[in-house]
């Protein structure tokens, strides 16, 4: 089994809903993200996947999130933007367009993080 990973990060804003505490109030977050690919075969240059393609895709979803209040955005209406949750939204969106991705850390602070992956059948 190969792995590939790519680290980025954005920034934004959000509050939690249904949250007794400090972060039910609007609040900001230098998030950094972390996306996983892996699989069990290479291409004729035996790359699983170009480093290149990952981050692109993977750019255009933070470009989305960056500088943002993410509890106004289409996808987090009337929903609590945690970092799970944020983790699956971005493991999603790329996984529209790359199939070997296979997991998507966040972080929402360099000490406390959230995943998110599919247990494969």
């Amino acid at each position: 089994m190969f792995e590939v990973r790519v680290e980025t990060n954005f920034s934004s804003a959000h509050h939690l809903l249904n949250y007794k505490g400090k972060c039910e109030n609007m609040h900001g977050h230098n998030w950094k993200v972390e996306v996983s690919a892996r699989g069990e075969k290479l291409d004729k240059s035996n790359i699983l996947i170009d480093f290149k393609t990952l981050k692109k895709i993977t750019n255009e979803v933070m470009e989305y999130l960056d500088h943002k209040d993410l509890n106004e955005l289409e996808e987090f209406k009337n929903q609590s933007p945690s970092s799970e949750f944020i983790a699956k939204f971005i493991y999603c969106k790329i996984k529209e367009q790359i199939k070997e991705v296979y997991r998507v850390n966040v972080w929402e602070t360099p000490t406390s993080r959230a995943s998110y992956f599919e247990i494969e059948e």
